[in-house]
């Protein structure tokens, strides 16, 4: 059976493969596995939204389909959310639920691009964007990273990347993997840019709720719709990971476009993720504020002890549930020191060269599943042999 090349030229799932390095592995009480490999909160739902999700169990309506775009009581929930938190906000038919923001991201490629068209994506990239690019014959144009800019993106390096074949400028704020968070003023200025190429401005905004201010004005524009899709996630906002609640805000032709293919993919997203969305989304506000400063002292803590303890390891950048360092040894790749620590420490993270081409000197810790007390024995664990 003949299996498509540019398929296999696609790198395996990263964190499957870190994964694979401990399975059937045991590690002794003395030093158990400290795992900084996957962004998954370490605090469950609440108590009230599990007991939600328990009572929903009785509807009949609760394992039927919904429609494509989702029920639209839940759609308005979440476009209330926006409203608080946005200080604008998408209306019902500019907003359709998926299943994780991976697929919104699908969704929007799919209608956005032609095959052979080309995607701007800046490095170091999230890697299931690259990779999903390539599954659909899209080219990602990777934007230089500048370590001195933090993670940060650079509008006049984007700008020059621009081609006939460019149809989109794809972002991903707070940034996985640096944590980095885009000012406001350059979301504008990035959107005046799209505006101006008649492309689109895609921000990834999976961690938008740990942002302290309004992460941009985009809403409050009128023009919004013509030249900005988003590609949202609740399951970090509400510690939903598992249930998989996305959502794809984009103009109202581009939605009614996506919906072709939603029920091609997907049909719906499952009426408990929906039932889970529109309760966090009424009723959980003061709990979600509350672990997003959790979850900016424990950066904080992780960053200070890092950067003050006697390892040969830098922190380039960090924010919201990461952190970006650069290992000491050129002569190795990033997934080598990535297995050595796995080996020699008992700790797992990700290799800088999933984020794309030319990042090998660097890892990406994710301090999420762990907790403030678990940090100095993390910090600890990053000496290794080389």
């Amino acid at each position: 059976m003949q299996l498509a090349n540019h398929i296999r030229a696609i790198q395996p799932p990263p964190i499957t493969e870190v994964k694979s390095w401990i399975a059937n592995r045991s590690f002794p009480d003395e030093k158990p596995l400290v795992d900084l490999c996957q962004a998954i909160p370490s605090y469950p739902p609440p108590r009230e939204l599990i007991e939600h999700l328990k009572n929903s169990l009785e509807d009949e309506q609760t394992f039927k389909y919904s429609p494509d775009e989702g029920l639209p009581e839940v759609r308005e929930a979440v476009c209330d959310w926006y409203r608080r938190r946005y200080l604008g906000a998408p209306s019902n038919a500019q907003l359709c639920l998926t299943i994780g923001a991976s697929q919104a991201f699908w969704l929007a490629m799919t209608c956005l691009c032609e095959p052979n068209d080309e995607v701007i994506v800046q490095l170091p990239a999230y890697f299931d964007h690259p990779m999903g690019l390539q599954a659909l014959g899209i080219k990602p144009v990777f934007a230089p990273f500048e370590p001195e800019r933090g993670g940060l993106p650079a509008t006049d390096v984007i700008a020059g990347l621009i081609t006939e074949k460019t149809r989109a400028i794809l972002l991903v704020t707070p940034s996985n993997p640096t944590g980095a968070v885009i000012p406001s003023d350059q979301i504008e200025e990035l959107f005046l840019l799209a505006r101006e190429r008649n492309l689109c401005l895609v921000l990834d905004e999976t961690y938008n709720a740990f942002v302290d201010a309004p992460p941009h004005a985009l809403f409050t524009r009128t023009d919004w719709p013509q030249h900005f899709v988003q590609i949202a996630s609740f399951g970090k906002t509400f510690s939903l990971t598992g249930l998989r609640c996305g959502a794809l805000i984009a103009s109202e032709d581009l939605i009614t476009q996506a919906l072709k293919v939603q029920d091609t993919m997907a049909v719906c997203q499952p009426r408990t993720a929906q039932s889970a969305l529109r309760f966090g989304c009424q009723h959980l506000d003061a709990w979600v504020d509350n672990n997003a400063a959790l979850m900016r002292k424990r950066h904080d803590l992780f960053r200070d002890k890092f950067s003050s303890a006697d390892i040969p390891f830098e922190i380039v950048a960090s924010g919201s549930f990461f952190a970006w360092i650069k290992h000491p040894w050129p002569e190795l790749t990033a997934r080598q020191v990535a297995r050595k620590l796995a080996e020699q420490a008992n700790l797992i993270c990700l290799p800088g060269e999933a984020f794309g081409p030319g990042m090998d000197a660097y890892l990406r810790l994710a301090f999420g599943n762990i907790t403030a007390a678990q940090i100095d024995t993390a910090v600890n664990r990053f000496v290794i042999n080389h």
